[in-house]
């Protein structure tokens, strides 16, 4: 399928997702996930990174990045792009965070035309939006300023009204719940 095809399939059901409509958001989180992780399968082998575990480690934070990011989305842009640049993002600062260097990264939109979507669906129906649903509203405002935004845990910790140190742990804490109940969600 191609990019233009995707965007025209996707758009419209993302769009149903933002409105409410759970199963069109689960549809788009297929959907979305089969195209990403063609993506990032292919950009971590270009810098030397083939271990299948750890495109699904980097395919889990993207999603996770899109749903707490939902409400960011501009209906006029499509939807591909911004996936796809948040994608890019979450694969930048993995690489960042495993002392890796993204230099040698496509800067440009180019590499997601050619990755091809993967049609092993690991992912198994994890279902985000339960998963940060069971967390408490001011845990998941952390968890949204800290791994989405990108603010520091001072910036999150100030925002909430709490320390740095309770901010941690409750940030921790928080993906910890969701780990386990992802994993049991995946469980046979």
């Amino acid at each position: 399928m191609s990019l233009a095809d995707l965007e025209t399939q996707l758009r419209p059901v993302f769009l149903s997702a933002l409105s409410g409509d759970a199963s069109a958001y689960r549809v788009f989180l297929e959907a979305i996930s089969l195209r990403l992780r063609g993506y990032l399968r292919h950009q971590l082998a270009r810098a030397g990174r083939t271990e299948p575990s750890e495109t699904e480690d980097v395919l889990q934070e993207t999603l996770l990045a899109l749903h707490l990011s939902r409400h960011s989305y501009d209906p006029s842009s499509p939807v591909t792009a911004w996936a796809h640049a948040i994608a890019r993002y979450k694969l930048v600062d993995h690489l960042r965070r495993s002392g890796r260097h993204a230099s040698n990264l496509p800067i440009d939109d180019e590499a997601y035309h050619l990755a091809a979507p993967d049609t092993v669906a690991s992912d198994a129906g994890l279902d985000l939006t339960r998963a940060l649903q069971s967390l408490p509203e001011r845990t998941r405002r952390l968890i949204d300023q800290v791994k989405v935004q990108g603010c520091s845990i001072s910036e999150a910790a100030n925002a909430a009204g709490m320390t740095e140190t309770a901010a941690k742990v409750a940030i921790h804490r928080g993906l910890r719940a969701m780990a386990r109940l992802l994993t049991r969600r995946g469980a046979p």
